[in-house]
C-alpha cells in the first residue's frame, strides 16, 4: 500500500505543473489585461495620459544644437502596429546636408516604461542627407519617443521626437 503522505505531495505537484502549463498558454490572451492595464485602455485614456504642451514636431534641433533633424513616414503616415520605414533629414545648423553619418535609433513609451517593439535601423543613406530608417513599428495608442543618435565628424549629438499614436 503507498504512503498517502507521498501520494498527496505527488498530487500537489502534478496539479501545480498542469496549473502551470495552463497559465503558459493562457498568457497571450489574459496576460496583457493583468500585467499591463494601460495597454487594455481606451484611446480617450490615452490622450490624457500624455504631458500637456507635448512637442510634436518632426523637425527639430539636436540637443546641442550641432544638427537639425527632420523626419517623415515613408507612407505618408504612421500606422499603428505595422512596420514601416522613415526618411530622416539630418543637415547641419548651417543648413549643409550631413553625408555618411552614424545614426542609432531607439525609443519608447516614457509612461509605460518599455522600449521600442522592434529594433529600427538606417538601412541606406539616400543622398542629400536623408537617411532610410527600417523596422519601426509602434504596438498600441498613447506618447512614444524616438530618440536619433547622430555622430558625423566627431560630433556627436541626439534629439527626441514625439508621437501620440491613437
Amino acid at each position: 500500500m503507498k504512503n498517502p503522505v507521498v501520494v498527496a505531495i505527488i498530487s500537489a505537484v502534478v496539479t501545480v505543473f498542469v496549473l502551470l502549463i495552463l497559465l503558459v498558454m493562457l498568457m497571450p490572451m489574459i496576460g496583457p489585461r493583468f500585467l499591463h492595464p494601460m495597454m487594455m485602455a481606451s484611446e480617450g485614456m490615452h490622450a490624457q495620459n500624455q504631458p500637456q504642451g507635448l512637442d510634436t514636431a518632426t523637425t527639430k534641433p539636436s540637443d546641442a544644437g550641432n544638427f537639425v533633424l527632420g523626419w517623415a513616414s515613408e507612407s505618408g503616415s504612421v500606422p499603428l502596429n505595422q512596420i514601416h520605414s522613415w526618411v530622416v533629414t539630418v543637415i547641419m545648423a548651417d543648413g549643409t546636408p550631413v553625408e555618411d553619418a552614424i545614426i542609432v535609433v531607439d525609443g519608447g513609451m516614457p509612461q509605460h516604461g518599455h522600449g521600442l517593439p522592434t529594433q529600427p535601423q538606417v538601412t541606406q543613406y539616400l543622398g542629400n542627407g536623408q537617411y532610410l530608417v527600417e523596422g519601426l513599428r509602434f504596438q498600441m495608442p498613447g506618447w512614444w519617443e524616438v530618440r536619433f543618435g547622430v555622430t558625423s565628424d566627431n560630433t556627436t549629438d541626439s534629439v527626441t521626437f514625439n508621437l501620440v499614436m491613437e
